[in-house]
């Protein structure tokens, strides 16, 4: 019953982090397009392990922009307790979410692979 309750929370909090850093965090450096891909609470939802994914040209910039949301943790944390009127928030630890680039490589070796048959010629069946 309590994994429910962390899941409907974590929910909560990847929905309410993503509007915060957006809205009330006002940092010149978070000017990149970024997500909150996913959220995991600990059980004692004491600490909150937050991905966050930024989309950018240059990893200079995703390294700026990532680096400014870790340091508004301390205020996206006082603004969660007062968003959702829970007694204990958990400590935000940030972490980059790199899923995507992993994707993309992915699918780049799996494009570069080749149908054939065992004689190493094309088959053009397939």
């Amino acid at each position: 019953m309590k994994r429910v309750r962390e899941q409907r929370l974590a929910g909560e909090f990847r929905k309410n982090i993503y509007e915060i850093l957006t809205t009330r965090v006002k940092d010149a450096d978070i000017c990149e397009m970024f997500s909150i891909s996913e959220v995991e609470v600990a059980n004692d939802l004491k600490h909150a392990k937050v991905y966050v994914s930024v989309f950018s040209g240059t990893d200079e910039s995703k390294r700026k922009t990532f680096e400014a949301i870790c340091a508004s943790a301390g205020f996206v944390r006082k603004e969660l307790g007062v968003m959702m009127h829970i007694r204990m928030v958990p400590e935000l630890h940030f972490l980059p979410d790199n899923s995507a680039a992993y994707g993309e490589k992915m699918d780049k070796i799996l494009s570069g692979l080749t149908y054939g048959t065992e004689d190493g010629t094309e088959d053009d069946d397939k």
